[in-house]
Formats: C-alpha cells, sequence, structure tokens
C-alpha cells in the first residue's frame, strides 16, 4: 500500500450497521468493533433497512497511530462541496455533499474514546452532511412532554440551555441543547438531539442547586462552563426524538420579566435561515419542506429575566405542555 495512501482507501472495512441520524439512514462501514460501540450508544439502529441508506460512511482505524489525548480543537474547513474535519495530526474525514460520502481514517485511541465520539465527532458529522440529506440543523435547545417537543431558539447566550435545565427539573426531557436537528420520519416532522451533556455558564449557579457545590471545571472556547446532564448520566443512550409542538423565540433581559407573546412567521424563518449553513440548491430544495411546516408550528416570543424555575413554571402552564 503506497505511504501516501492517507485515507488507506483500499484498506478492509468489513464491519457494516445501518443506524438512524436524526430521521436519515447511515451505512456505517469500518474495520473498529470500539467505533462501531459509539455509534450504537449514539444512533438507533435502523432495522430491516439495509436495502437503503441516504448517506455512507467508511472510518478506517490504523492499529499502528497510538495518538493519545488531550485531544486538540477541531479543524473544520470546505470547498464548495467538500468539507475536511480533522481531529488530530492523524484522525480526520472527508466529506462529500455531493455524492453523500464520507470516508475518514482515525488512530487507535481516539476510536475507543466513545464520549468523543458522541459528543464532538459525530455531531459534526451530522452538521456537516444535514443539509445534503434533507435535515435541519437549529440553533436551539429542545424539550419534551407527553403532549410534544418545545424548540427553544435565540441567539448565543439568550438562556436557551438554563431555561432547558429549568424545565427539565418540571420533568420535561432534555432532547437537544443548543442544537437540534429536525427532519421528516416516517411521514412526520420529529425533533433530534444527540446523546450531549447540557453546556450551562458559571451563572448558572446561582439559580441551580445542582450546580452551587460545583466548579465549572470544562471550557468551551476558552470560557468555563458545567456540563450536567439531566438524567445524571453521561452514559445515556442514544439520541432522543419528538414531535415538536411550538417553537419559542427567547429574548433574555437583565431585570425580572416574563412576557410571551405570538410571532409572525417571518420572523421565525429569519431565526432559521440565519444559522443554516450554506448548501447546495438541491439541498436548500430538501430543506424547505421540514422549513415550511415548522413555520406552520404555533410560534411565540418569550422576553423573560430573572428566576429561570418560575419562568419554566410558567411557561409550562401557558403553553400547556
Amino acid at each position: 500500500m503506497s505511504s501516501r495512501d492517507f485515507l488507506h482507501k483500499n484498506a478492509e472495512t468489513a464491519l457494516c450497521e445501518h443506524f438512524v441520524a436524526a430521521g436519515a439512514i447511515c451505512r456505517l462501514t469500518t474495520n473498529s468493533e470500539g467505533l462501531l460501540r459509539a455509534a450504537r450508544e449514539t444512533f438507533p439502529r435502523a432495522v430491516g433497512r439495509a436495502s437503503h441508506f441516504d448517506f455512507s460512511v467508511r472510518l478506517w482505524v490504523d492499529s499502528a497511530d497510538q495518538a493519545q489525548p488531550p485531544w486538540p480543537k477541531p479543524y473544520l474547513r470546505g470547498l464548495d462541496h467538500l468539507v475536511f474535519a480533522g481531529f488530530d495530526r492523524g484522525s480526520s474525514f472527508l466529506a462529500d455533499l455531493h455524492s453523500r460520502r464520507v470516508i475518514g481514517r482515525f488512530s487507535e485511541t481516539m476510536s475507543t474514546d466513545r464520549k468523543y465520539w458522541k459528543t464532538i465527532i459525530f455531531p459534526m458529522l451530522l452538521s456537516v452532511m444535514a443539509g445534503s440529506v434533507g435535515i435541519v440543523e437549529l440553533h436551539s435547545s429542545c424539550v419534551a412532554s407527553a403532549k410534544g417537543g418545545l424548540i427553544l431558539m435565540g441567539t448565543t447566550r439568550s438562556g436557551k440551555s438554563t431555561l432547558a435545565f429549568a424545565l427539565t427539573e418540571l420533568g420535561l426531557r432534555l432532547i437537544a441543547d443548543d442544537r437540534t436537528f429536525c427532519s421528516f420520519h416516517e411521514g412526520s416532522l420529529q425533533a433530534w438531539g444527540m446523546p450531549r451533556p447540557l453546556k450551562l455558564r458559571p451563572e448558572a449557579a446561582i439559580w441551580f442547586q445542582a450546580l452551587s457545590d460545583r466548579e465549572p471545571v470544562d471550557f468551551q472556547n476558552g470560557e468555563p462552563v458545567f456540563y450536567c446532564d439531566p438524567d445524571q448520566s453521561l452514559e445515556r443512550g442514544p439520541v432522543d426524538v419528538c414531535k415538536p409542538q411550538t417553537i419559542v423565540i427567547l429574548e433574555l433581559q437583565p431585570t425580572s420579566a416574563y412576557r410571551l407573546a405570538p410571532v409572525s412567521a417571518d420572523e421565525v424563518r429569519d431565526f432559521i435561515e440565519a444559522d443554516l449553513l450554506a448548501e447546495t440548491p438541491q439541498a436548500i430544495d430538501r430543506q424547505a419542506d421540514i422549513v415550511h411546516s415548522l413555520l406552520g408550528l404555533p410560534c411565540s416570543k418569550l422576553t423573560f429575566g430573572g428566576r429561570p424555575q418560575e419562568i419554566a413554571e410558567r411557561l409550562v402552564h401557558d403553553l400547556v405542555l
């Protein structure tokens, strides 16, 4: 094999399984049992769907590469329909958005870091491929009750994660923090998350007793943060999913406030489209029906400030969640 064949295109990746990735069927081939286990803990299995898939992922693990953590900050660059993601000197993937194929090479140690795959690599891969397979990625948090899902949209530092955490204290389950993937699956609009812990900034310790005796020892873009899992475990199962019931745009105020009012579909559309990645015309067409369905949901703007638990209680009452 040529030493220049970095991706080892002719190497065997005999292990093959199909998964449901935010409503799209992904065919994953690899030579690593550890990597396949990480995929099983991230995505539901696509039982009985092996004859059809929306995109393919081939990930070869080099047992001779023994790179060790801590892993550097991921590197992402795109050119036209090609997107490259680098995770270490010898670990990366290349996505072709036209053919909907992903090929990658990873070190032995990174392939067994299941938490890193579940929280970093797989979410990044899905973000890259979303538009090409008809998925809309929203800059939003999402929680759900038995009646349906609540999508919380807003700009950075608008309180999405804080309010989502307060809502989980009332019994709603966390679907997604910061990024929600929407698609049509089995004939209905659905919202999907990833098995990632919820991220809270240090000031959240003022409001939540569960954080009062902790220090924000994790870092996000150089800022200390708390990583919290409402299910009390970072080892929870594959992605969760719900049927969206309503959308709320958040507008955080420095003083105590609560005002919930209907908002126009145009304003919601602006929020959605402002954060969509640049896509091919074909991908935009695939996403259009999803955006249209999202805009058909009841939409409100919540202007709020103060104790998040009180805001959550009023929101649950007013939206009949």
